[in-house]
C-alpha cells in the first residue's frame, strides 16, 4: 500500500488558501485514518474547519474527549470579553491536540533507544546510519513542541487580558527549518524502514510488537512510523497556521500579541507554500506495472451530456490521463466503488475548437422558471426542517424532509449548468460537459494544458490496469461529496441570504493595452452563477470602472471575480449563447465572511490574479432589511411615494417614470438578452433615481445615453420602493386565496373582481406594465425572457406586502423564510394575468357579469 501512503503528505496543499472565516480548527480526531466502515481513508484537513466540542475539547487519560463547560464569556456581553474567551477556547483546544501529538512523537521514539543500544553490539538490529535515517529529526521536533507546550500551559491556566502568547508562536514558527529537513528526508526514511522490515526479521518483530498511542491502538510500528513520517508533522504546521488565523481574529490590533501573531502567521504560510511546491512532484498516487508514477492532480463532480441526457460524473485528472467515472450502486454496508465510463490519455486530448461545435450533442436546456421554482421549493423545505427541529417529535419528519431536499438539490445540480466544456480524443471520440461557471471551466482547461506541456506519451491501459486505477479513485479523491446542502453538517455556516452590494473600482498589472471587463459570480445551491458584468473599458492597462452592483445572495459563501479581454472579432463568435470566447486574463475569489460584510460600512478588498490586482468594495444587506418598503420622507419625489400622490401631482394616469422607462426599454432593450434579469450598474440606477426624484430637465437625454439594464433596473426599483405594493396591502390576502382556487370559472371571477377593486392609478399602471411585459415576452427567442421569467422578476415586487402586513400573524424564523414565504403564489398571480387575453380598463369597469363581493 505504499502508493497510498505516499500521497498523504500533499493533502495539505493549498493550506495558505484555506477558508478562515470560521472560529476554531480541527483537532487531532480520527488519527488512525480509519473510517466508520473500517476502510482506510486519507487524513484530511477540511478547507473550512469548524469548531466543535468533539474536535477541540480536552481529552481524558483514555484519549476520549471530555465535554468542556461553555465559558461564561461566550454569553452575551462585550466584544472584548467575548474575544478574550474565544481566544482562550481556541488555545485550549490547540493545547489539547498538542498534548496528543507530543505523546505520539514520544511513543514513536521509544523503539529508537533500544535500537541504538544494539547498534554498537556484535548483533545489531539496525546500523546507526539506518536508525538516524528512519528517525531523522523526530527527536528535534519532539523537543520543540514539548518546550512550546510547557510554556503555553501556564498561560492558559492563569488566563486574563494581559496574557501574551504571540512570542511563543513566533518562536515555534522560527524553528520550521527542522520541518524542511524532515520533509526532504521523508522518502528516504520510508524506503529505509521498508527495506529493513523486509530484510531483518528482528526489526519486523519489533515493528509488530511496538505500537503508537494507547495500548488499545495496536498499530504496528512500521505502519505508524510511515503515517507519522508522511503527514503528522506537516499537519501540525497546518493546524498551527489555522489557529493563528483564529487568534488574530479575536485579538485587538492594539494588543501586544497582534504583531507577533501576524509575524508567526507570515512565516508559517511562507513555509507551507514553499513545501507545497516541492512536494507536488512527489505526489505519487499509483505506480503502474512499468514503474511509472501516476499522480492525481484534480477531481470534481461534473455534468456530462451522454446520449442526449445529463449525467452526474466524478472526473479525475491524473498526470497522464483524464478518467470519467460514476459511483456504483452498492448494497448497504458494502464498500463504495467507482465504475469507469471512459478515459483519454492527455497526449491524445484536445479541446474542441468553435468550428467543431456543430458536431457536439444538443442538450435540452430547461426554462429558467423551472430552475427558480425548484429553488423556492428547496427554500420552503429548509424552513420546514428548521421548524421540525424545534418540535418535540419532529426528528423522524426531518429525515424525510432531508431526503426530499437532497433529491431536489441533486436535480438542480444536474439541470442548472449551461456552459459547455468540450474535450476531444484525437482518434475521433468527443465528450461534452456542462458547467455552471466559466471560472470552473477555465480551471479544468488550465490544469490539463499545464500537464500537456510535459513530454507525455500516449498510454493504453489493460482492463486490469484500468480496474486497479478506477478502484484507487475512491481513496484518492479530494472532493468527497456532491456539493449539496444536505451533505453539510448542521453546524456549518448556511451562507448569506440578502443583497451584496459590490463596487468594482479598478484593475492594475496588465502588460499591454486591451479592452477589459469583469464579471462577478456567487455560489448558489452548490454551484456558481454569474450575476453581474462591468462595462468594457477600451484600450487601457489600468481600467477604472467604479461601478456598483446589487447581487442577490441565496445562501452564498463566496464571491468570484473574473477579468476578461473582450473579443470583437466576429469570425470567432460562436452561435452558442453560452460559449464565452473572450480571453480570461485573471480570476480570483474571496470568502464572504458574515462578520466582515454585515457591517454597515463598505469593506474594501483586493483580489490578486496572475499578477493582476482588482480593487473592489462590498457591503451586505440582509433580506429582511432589503425587502422593507420604506416610505420616502420627501413627498416631492416619486420613489417611496404613494402612486396616487404621484399621478395626482403629475395629472397623469400612469406615473411619468413608468411611461418613460417602458418606452426606452421597448425602443432599444427588447432584444437584449436577460432584460429585467441582468443587474444594471447600481450607480447608474441611483443617478436615474435622483433625476426622476428631482424632475431633472435633462432626464430624456440621460435615458437615451444610459445602459438599458440600468433603465430596466430603475423601473424595478420604483415598484420595489413603493410604500405599499402596486396591487395593495388590503387586497393581498384575497389575491393569495384567488390564485389557489381550482375551479377555472371561480378563479376567473375572483381574479377579475380583484383587479376592478384596485384604485384607478394602480389598475391603469398595472395594465400598462402588463401589456409591456407581454411585448417583451414576444421576443423570447431573442431576449430569453419568457412570461414565467418576467413573472418571477416582477411578481414579488408588485405583490409583496409592506412590512407591517407581511409580518401579521406569522413568525419568520430565518432569512430564507422571508424569501420563500408566498413567493411562488406571488409569481403565479402575475403569471395568471400575463397569460390572460388582453384586459381593457374600460371593459373591466363596465363589465357587471363578474361576481362581486366585499374583499
Amino acid at each position: 500500500k505504499l502508493w497510498f501512503i505516499s500521497i498523504l503528505l500533499p493533502r495539505f496543499q493549498l493550506v495558505d488558501d484555506f477558508n478562515y472565516n470560521t472560529d476554531g480548527y480541527e483537532g487531532d480526531g480520527a488519527e488512525d485514518g480509519k473510517s466508520q466502515d473500517g476502510s482506510e481513508t486519507m487524513p484530511f484537513i477540511d478547507e473550512s474547519p469548524t469548531m466543535s466540542p468533539q474536535l477541540c475539547a480536552p481529552r481524558g487519560p483514555d484519549g476520549e474527549t471530555v465535554s468542556p463547560t461553555p465559558p461564561e464569556g461566550l454569553l452575551p456581553g462585550g466584544d472584548i470579553e467575548k474575544g478574550l474567551e474565544m481566544k482562550k477556547l481556541v488555545l485550549s483546544g490547540f493545547l489539547a491536540s498538542e498534548e496528543i501529538y507530543i505523546n505520539q512523537l514520544e511513543a514513536l521514539l521509544l523503539p529508537m533507544r533500544p535500537l541504538k543500544a544494539t547498534a554498537t553490539t556484535s548483533q545489531p538490529v539496525l546500523t546507526i546510519q539506518q536508525i538516524e535515517t528512519i528517525f531523522y529529526k523526530i527527536q528535534d521536533i519532539f523537543e520543540i513542541h514539548k518546550e512550546f507546550y510547557d510554556a503555553l500551559l501556564p498561560n492558559i491556566q492563569q488566563w486574563d487580558e494581559k496574557v501574551t502568547v504571540g512570542h511563543l508562536f513566533q518562536k515555534l514558527a522560527s524553528q520550521l527549518g527542522v520541518y524542511k529537513a524532515f520533509v526532504d528526508n521523508y522518502k528516504v526514511a520510508l524506503e529505509t524502514a521498508e527495506k529493513c522490515s523486509q530484510a531483518n526479521s528482528q526489526f519486523q518483530k519489533i515493528s509488530e510488537v511496538c505500537c503508537l498511542g494507547s495500548t488499545a491502538d495496536k498499530t504496528p510500528l512500521f505502519s505508524s512510523l510511515s503515517t507519522a513520517l508522511l503527514y503528522k508533522p506537516i499537519d501540525r504546521v497546518t493546524r498551527s497556521t489555522l489557529v493563528l488565523h483564529d487568534l488574530l481574529k479575536h485579538t485587538p490590533k492594539d494588543h501586544p500579541d497582534f504583531p507577533l501573531l501576524q509575524d508567526a502567521l507570515r512565516i508559517s504560510q511562507n513555509f507551507l507554500s514553499s513545501i507545497n511546491e516541492e512536494i507536488d512532484p512527489r505526489r505519487t498516487a499509483v505506480t503502474t506495472p512499468k514503474g511509472e508514477a501516476r499522480q492525481l492532480v484534480k477531481d470534481g463532480f461534473l455534468v456530462e451530456v451522454s446520449e442526449g441526457s445529463r449525467k452526474l460524473r466524478h472526473v479525475f485528472l491524473f498526470t497522464d490521463l483524464l478518467l470519467c467515472a460514476k459511483m456504483k450502486k452498492t448494497a448497504v454496508g458494502r464498500h463504495q466503488q467507482y465504475e469507469c465510463k471512459w478515459y483519454i490519455p492527455l497526449a491524445d486530448l484536445t479541446f474542441q475548437t468553435l468550428d467543431d461545435s456543430d458536431s457536439c450533442p444538443h442538450v435540452q436546456m430547461l426554462p429558467e422558471h423551472e430552475i427558480e421554482e425548484m429553488k423556492i421549493k428547496i427554500s420552503v423545505i429548509k424552513s420546514e426542517i428548521q421548524k421540525e427541529k424545534k418540535a418535540p417529535k419532529g426528528q423522524s419528519r426531518v429525515e424525510r424532509l432531508r431526503k426530499k431536499m437532497n433529491e431536489q438539490e441533486s436535480w438542480l445540480l444536474l439541470h442548472s449548468p449551461t456552459i459547455p466544456f468540450r474535450i476531444h480524443n484525437k482518434h475521433g471520440k468527443s465528450y461534452q460537459f456542462l458547467l455552471s461557471s466559466d471560472y470552473e471551466r477555465s480551471e479544468w482547461r488550465e490544469s490539463i494544458q499545464k500537464l500537456q506541456k510535459k513530454d507525455l506519451q500516449a498510454c493504453v491501459l489493460s482492463s486490469v490496469e484500468l480496474q486497479v486505477l478506477t478502484s484507487s479513485c475512491f481513496k484518492l479523491r479530494t472532493v468527497h461529496n456532491i456539493p449539496v446542502t444536505s451533505n453539510k453538517d448542521d453546524e456549518e455556516t448556511p451562507g448569506l441570504y440578502g443583497f451584496l452590494h459590490v463596487i468594482v473600482h479598478s484593475a492594475k498589472g496588465f502588460k499591454e493595452s486591451a479592452n477589459l471587463y469583469c464579471t462577478l459570480e456567487v455560489d448558489s445551491y452548490g454551484y456558481f452563477v454569474s450575476k453581474a458584468k462591468t462595462r468594457v473599458f477600451r484600450d487601457t492597462t489600468e481600467p477604472q470602472w467604479n461601478e456598483e452592483f446589487e447581487i442577490e445572495l441565496e445562501g452564498s459563501q463566496c464571491l468570484r471575480i473574473l477579468c476578461y479581454e473582450k473579443c470583437y472579432d466576429k469570425s470567432k463568435l460562436n452561435k452558442d449563447d453560452n460559449e464565452i470566447v473572450d480571453k480570461i486574463m485573471g480570476k480570483g475569489q474571496v470568502q464572504l465572511d458574515p462578520q466582515t460584510v454585515q457591517s454597515k460600512n463598505w469593506h474594501m478588498d483586493v483580489i490578486e490574479m496572475n499578477g493582476i490586482k482588482v480593487e473592489f468594495s462590498m457591503k451586505f444587506t440582509s433580506r429582511d432589511l432589503s425587502l422593507k418598503r420604506t416610505p420616502s420622507k420627501k413627498q416631492s419625489g416619486v420613489f417611496g411615494v404613494k402612486i396616487n400622490v404621484v399621478t395626482k401631482r403629475e395629472r397623469s394616469k400612469v406615473p411619468y417614470i413608468v411611461r418613460q422607462c417602458i418606452e426606452e426599454v421597448e425602443k432599444r432593450g427588447i432584444d437584449e438578452v436577460g432584460i429585467y434579469r441582468i443587474s444594471g450598474v447600481a450607480t447608474d440606477i441611483q443617478a436615474l433615481k435622483t433625476a426622476f426624484d428631482t424632475n431633472t430637465k435633462d432626464i430624456l437625454v440621460m435615458l437615451s445615453d444610459m445602459d438599458i439594464n440600468a433603465i430596466a433596473g430603475t423601473l424595478k426599483l420604483y415598484f420595489r420602493e413603493l410604500p405599499e405594493p402596486l396591487l395593495t396591502d388590503r387586497l393581498y390576502p384575497a389575491f393569495m386565496e384567488g390564485i389557489a382556487l381550482s375551479d377555472p370559472a371561480a378563479k376567473e371571477n375572483c381574479m377579475m373582481h380583484l383587479l376592478r377593486s384596485l384604485p384607478d392609478p394602480n389598475l391603469i399602471t398595472f395594465l400598462t406594465l402588463l401589456e409591456h411585459l407581454k411585448r417583451v415576452a414576444e421576443k423570447e427567442p431573442i431576449n430569453k425572457m419568457s412570461l414565467h421569467n418576467l413573472a418571477t422578476v416582477f411578481g414579488p415586487t408588485l405583490l409583496r406586502p409592506s412590512e407591517s402586513e407581511s409580518t401579521k400573524g406569522q413568525h419568520i424564523t430565518s432569512a430564507s423564510d422571508i424569501w420563500s414565504h408566498d413567493v411562488m403564489a406571488q409569481v403565479q398571480v402575475l403569471l395568471y394575468y400575463l397569460q390572460h387575453p388582453p384586459i381593457s380598463f374600460a371593459e373591466l369597469k363596465r363589465n357587471t357579469l363578474y361576481f362581486s363581493t366585499d374583499v
